[in-house]
């Protein structure tokens, strides 16, 4: 225990020495205590943005080729260091190594995509109704951008929401997952080496009572960004509406997939396994659950059923094969394996899985598949985050779409189909922000990643994502 790293909160260009209370950050594969990191207060939060404040107007100044610059240093140090920080993700997310080295490296090419856009953040020219008048539309940084991060993706979720608010001017506050936080305090480090002026990024670490209600409640935060629960994003709304805050939310995600009876059967289930079970089902938008046309069910089920039994899940630090590791903690443990005791009540059947599973130490829960669903269970209306598939027959691509967009949630969705027919009416009728034909869920640097309905306000990656962080300034000029 008294040789775990102990972090300190990253405050003006300064790890600030903390002298109240710590968190202690556990090993969800084992149990065991990774690091002590800070429980801030809201005097260190108001420090934090002060800091941000006092820094952003010479930030934007500078050109954003020179803002670029320092993107480019930082994804260096990254990749110089790619092994540890995966360990890093690894130990306290119980994320495989495989993934977590990916997650490190897009982490890396995320940075220098965003940097790219330096020199292409563009205004407009406006045709005017008055002879000699000219309209410019001017694209200027917000201020201060808060962001608040989940415990899922936690190292991509750091320059998810500082580059575009670095590259277009404006300065950050990051607030860490209190589950995942030592992956931030080490890619800190990292950034401190580069010389990026001071303020410019702040790192503060906390439960979501204390530092994420001071950060989204101030009134000199010029934008929330927060990916998480809808009841989260619930409570940040409610606290950045006294001063009309921008907010920029990524929440929950129950996406469905589409098999149709002209699905190609054994590419659907890989990528649905693959999609299901990547980072052990706790990812917004994996397929949450599965409608399947009856002609093709049998043989569907019979398939995806052997493919998640097959899964090898464990320690992944102990065993670098494998393809799973544990739920992040024993809550998210226990409200997986309810979930599942309340469809199978209410009259699901196991086809595999659906216990938690036989292990020496960790959160882990089998690779389950759910049939016999119909679409008023809990399981098919609410989302999991764990390594359950649950799966309803439907008889046509109507039907399914309807069920579709009767759901609360409108991330992401998938359809498998070998006709360009069937596959643009999907992409027609479903109400979702993202549709992934004949592949699994994962979205690339350069699209947008939005959700409809309670997956979201806004977005983010791509011109898109990069404009979210922005206001505009429209000026009229007469002759």
């Amino acid at each position: 225990m008294s040789n775990i790293p102990v972090y300190q909160n990253y405050i003006n260009g300064q790890f600030v020495q903390h002298s109240a209370n710590y968190i202690e950050v556990m090993n969800p594969a084992n149990g065991d205590v990774l690091s002590k990191v800070p429980s801030a207060d809201k005097v260190e939060v108001e420090q934090a943005i002060h800091a941000a404040k006092q820094a952003q107007p010479a930030w934007a100044s500078r050109p954003a080729i020179e803002r670029a610059q320092y993107l480019h240093k930082i994804a260096e140090k990254i990749r110089q260091n790619i092994d540890r920080l995966a360990l890093v993700i690894t130990q306290e997310q119980g994320k495989v190594l495989s993934l977590a080295r990916v997650e490190v490296n897009f982490t890396a090419d995320y940075l220098d995509y965003m940097a790219s856009w330096a020199r292409h953040i563009e205004g407009e020219i406006i045709t005017s109704d008055r002879k000699g008048e000219n309209i410019f539309l001017f694209r200027k940084p917000l201020g201060v951008v808060a962001g608040i991060l989940p415990w899922n993706f936690p190292f991509f979720l750091i320059v998810r929401k500082m580059a575009p608010a670095l590259i277009t001017g404006n300065t950050i506050v990051i607030k860490p997952s209190e589950e995942t936080p030592n992956n931030c305090f080490e890619f800190t480090q990292l950034l401190d080496e580069v010389g990026l002026p001071q303020g410019v990024f702040n790192v503060v670490c906390g439960s979501g009572r204390n530092v994420g209600q001071a950060l989204s409640s101030s009134e000199d935060i010029n934008m929330i960004s927060f990916t998480g629960s809808v009841e989260t994003g619930s409570v940040i709304m409610s606290a950045a509406a006294k001063n009309i805050t921008k907010v920029n939310l990524e929440l929950g995600g129950k996406a469905p997939a589409i098999v149709l009876d002209d699905a190609n059967i054994d590419l659907a289930v890989s990528a649905i396994k693959a999609s299901r079970i990547t980072n052990t089902g706790q990812v917004c938008n994996c397929a949450e659950l599965v409608y399947v046309h009856a002609k093709v069910a049998d043989e569907f089920i019979r398939k995806i059923s052997d493919a998640m039994a097959s899964t090898r899940y464990g320690d992944p630090q102990l065993d670098p094969d494998i393809e799973m590791g544990p739920l992040v903690n024993k809550s998210c443990l226990n409200k997986v394996a309810s979930m599942v005791e309340q469809a199978i009540a209410e009259g699901a059947k196991v086809a595999t899985g659906a216990k938690v599973a036989d292990t020496d130490s960790g959160y882990h829960y089998q690779p389950t598949v759910l049939v016999n669903c119909h679409a008023d269970m809990e399981i098919m209306r609410k989302e999991i985050f764990g390594p359950v598939l649950p799966i309803q027959i439907v008889s046509s691509l109507e039907e399914a779409i309807e069920l579709a967009n009767s759901l609360e949630y409108g991330l992401t969705s998938s359809v498998y189909t070998q006709s360009l027919s069937q596959a643009m009416r999907a992409i027609e009728l479903l109400n979702y922000g993202e549709t992934y034909i004949n592949r699994e869920n994962f979205e690339a640097i350069q699209g947008f990643h939005a959700g409809t309905r309670k997956s979201g306000i806004g977005g983010a990656d791509g011109k898109h994502g990069l404009y979210e962080f922005t206001q505009t300034h429209v000026v009229y000029m007469q002759n």
